[in-house]
C-alpha cells in the first residue's frame, strides 16, 4: 500500500512539473494576412509584448524547425537596459507561425554577418553614414557646414541625403573612407564595390525633408547633434538633432530617428517636428533626363533616371496616415529642382521611407522592375506582420 502511495504522489509531482513546464513555455504567432510571402520584414519584440523582465538572455525559436532565429537586441534610450528585441521571419503568404521565446547563452546564439552598419566619420569632416547588403547613404554634419560659410574648401552645405552606391553585400563604409583618407576623392572612382557619383548638392537627395510655403520650399542646415542607437545583423538605427530652422517666418524645430534593415532598401524615417502641418521630402531630379511616377494610392513617388552609364530609382514612400500627394517641382535655380511627396504632421510626427535601386547592382534591371518592387513595399507596411501571444 506504501509503495502504491508513493508511485502515486510521484505521478503528481511530475503531473504537475508538466503542467508547470507548459505553462511556462512562452509561444507568440505571427500572421502574415497578405498573399505574398514575407521575409526581410523586422518584428519589433518588447518586454511587455514577451511578458519578460528582461531580453538580454532571450532567444526566439522556431517550432517547425526547431532553429534559432538570429536576433538583436537594442537599447533604444541608452540607458543600458535593452528595450527590444529584432528578428526577421519568414513567413508564407496566409500563414500563420509559431515561435518559442527561449534562453540562451551567448555560445548557443546564431552568428551572422553584421551587415547593418553606421557611424560618425570625424576622417572625412563630420559626415554621419549607414548602409546594409543593399544601399548606404550619408548626411552632413556642422563642420561640412562651417567650412562653407567659413570659404574653406571641402565643406558640404546641404540637409539632402546622399546615396552611396554599393554593389556589393558587405560593408564598404569603412573601406572607401580609408581608400579617401589615402586618396582624396577615391570613393568617386568606380570600383568593384561600386561608388558614390551621385550629386547631391543643396537638392533634397534622397528622401531630404523641406517645408513649403506659398510656392517656396524651405530646407534646414547640416544636422548639428547625431547619436548611434544600433548596428548589428537585422538594424541600424541612429538619432539626428537640427538647429531651429525658418520657414518663411515660422520657426521649424526638427530631430529625426533613421533605421535602415537588412534586405531593405529604404530608410525608415521617423521625423520630430514643430512649427508646421505638413512637411515635403524630396528626390533630387538630377539633370530632369528621367521620369516622374507616382502611386498615390500606394503612397509613393519615384524618380527612374539614366545615371552614368547605368540606371537609377529612388523613391519615397509613407503610410496612408501621412501621404497627401505627390509633386514635381522644376527651376532653372541648380539643384532645387526636386520631386516631392507631401505628408501631413500627425501629432508632430511624420513616417516615412526612402532609398534607391541602382541597375548596376543587378537588383533592378528597369523602371518596372523598381516600381512593382515600391508596390510589394507599401503593401506590406499597410499590412504588416502581426503579432501575438499564445494562450
Amino acid at each position: 500500500m506504501n509503495a502504491l502511495k508513493t508511485i502515486t504522489a510521484l505521478a503528481a509531482i511530475l503531473l504537475i512539473q508538466s503542467c508547470k513546464e507548459k505553462e511556462e513555455k512562452k509561444i507568440f504567432i505571427i500572421k502574415n494576412d497578405l498573399n505574398i510571402e514575407r521575409s526581410f520584414e523586422t518584428v519589433v519584440l518588447t518586454k511587455d509584448v514577451l511578458k519578460v523582465d528582461d531580453l538580454s538572455a532571450i532567444g526566439i525559436k522556431d517550432i517547425k524547425t526547431g532553429q534559432l532565429e538570429v536576433t538583436q537586441t537594442v537599447d533604444n534610450d541608452g540607458d543600458g537596459v535593452m528595450d527590444d528585441i529584432l528578428f526577421q521571419p519568414q513567413v508564407p503568404a496566409n500563414t500563420e507561425k509559431e515561435y518559442e521565446v527561449v534562453t540562451v547563452t551567448a555560445e548557443e546564439e546564431p552568428e551572422a554577418p553584421e551587415y547593418c552598419y553606421s557611424r560618425f566619420v570625424p576622417e572625412r569632416t563630420d559626415d554621419y553614414t549607414w548602409e546594409n547588403n543593399k544601399v548606404a547613404f550619408r548626411v552632413y554634419g556642422p563642420t561640412a557646414q562651417k567650412m562653407v560659410e567659413d570659404n574653406v574648401s571641402g565643406g558640404t552645405l546641404s540637409s539632402g541625403v546622399d546615396a552611396w552606391l554599393k554593389k556589393v553585400e558587405y560593408p564598404i563604409i569603412n573601406n572607401w573612407y580609408k581608400k579617401n583618407t589615402e586618396k582624396p576623392g577615391a570613393y568617386h572612382e568606380p570600383s568593384p564595390e561600386g561608388l558614390d557619383n551621385f550629386h547631391v548638392g543643396i537638392s533634397r537627395g534622397v528622401g531630404g525633408l523641406a517645408v513649403k510655403k506659398d510656392s517656396t520650399y524651405y530646407f534646414s542646415k547640416n544636422y548639428i547633434e547625431w547619436r548611434t542607437i544600433t548596428t548589428g545583423p537585422i538594424r541600424t538605427s541612429f538619432y539626428l538633432k537640427y538647429a531651429d530652422w525658418d520657414a518663411h517666418g515660422n520657426k521649424i524645430t526638427e530631430s529625426k530617428i533613421v533605421s535602415l534593415d537588412l534586405g531593405s532598401n529604404l530608410s525608415k524615417f521617423e521625423v520630430s517636428i514643430g512649427g508646421t502641418d505638413s512637411i515635403s521630402t524630396g528626390l533630387t531630379l538630377h539633370e530632369k533626363d528621367g521620369e516622374v511616377s507616382g502611386n498615390e494610392k500606394a503612397g509613393w513617388v519615384s524618380y527612374w533616371q539614366p545615371h552614368a552609364d547605368s540606371e537609377l530609382g529612388t523613391a519615397i514612400i509613407a503610410p496612408v496616415d501621412y501621404f497627401v500627394n505627390y509633386e514635381t517641382y522644376d527651376t532653372e535655380q541648380t539643384d532645387l529642382s526636386n520631386a516631392y511627396a507631401n505628408l501631413k504632421v500627425v501629432n508632430g510626427k511624420v513616417i516615412y521611407y526612402a532609398g534607391f535601386g541602382w541597375k548596376e547592382s543587378g537588383q533592378f534591371n528597369n523602371k518596372q522592375e523598381w516600381e512593382a518592387y515600391l508596390n510589394t513595399v507599401s503593401k506590406k507596411i499597410k499590412n504588416p506582420l502581426t503579432v501575438k501571444l499564445k494562450s
